[in-house]
């Protein structure tokens, strides 16, 4: 007897666990629809761990909240994903992790390093984009570390806008991180 599938196949998370676990892939799902990356390249890596250690300092010193390097964020079975770097406020970190310790609900910043290659590119730009969005993320940031500059993407009427694109000798700061400011240019 054959078996015919209807539609467009839909990945779930059940499904990534079933893949043979693989520590050199990323595996993640947006509205379904499955997204293998390799380890990223050291200019990526290196840029997110600057992104996180800033952050961190910051978080250190005001004590309202704190920066997560590459945290498994289940939003739902159809959208699983592993940002490169999150920050989340206290109160809402207590409320979103669950007994893995992923993250359930959307962390206030989201950030994301791109890697080469139009797959990764869209998936950052679009599906990413789409998906906080829906999700309620406040702040999303979209660093390019080969051109060496950060889109800053904020909540405006219901979804994310991009607000500004920052060079590297340009200052970033956040309403949701009073007080954080930091030259782009030290994220690289």
């Amino acid at each position: 007897m054959t078996q015919t599938i209807n539609g467009p196949l839909r990945w779930t998370t059940a499904d990534i666990e079933s893949l043979a676990a693989d520590e050199w892939k990323r595996y993640e799902i947006i509205d379904g629809e499955l997204f293998v990356a390799r380890a990223p390249h050291i200019g990526h890596q290196g840029a997110a761990g600057r992104i996180y250690a800033r952050l961190l300092l910051w978080s250190e010193e005001t004590n309202l909240g704190q920066p997560l390097l590459t945290p498994g964020v289940i939003f739902s079975d159809a959208d699983n994903v592993i940002p490169d770097v999150v920050w989340v406020g206290n109160e809402r970190l207590a409320t979103i992790v669950d007994d893995e310790g992923h993250l359930t609900g959307a962390p206030e910043l989201i950030v994301e390093v791109l890697s080469a290659g139009s797959t990764n590119e869209r998936r950052d730009r679009e599906a990413k984009l789409k998906l906080y969005s829906l999700k309620g993320v406040q702040e999303y940031w979209i660093v390019d570390w080969r051109l060496q500059q950060t889109e800053v993407y904020r909540r405006d009427s219901a979804q994310l806008q991009l607000y500004q694109t920052l060079l590297a000798a340009d200052k970033i700061s956040s309403p949701l991180l009073p007080g954080f400011c930091c030259k782009v240019n030290r994220f690289f």
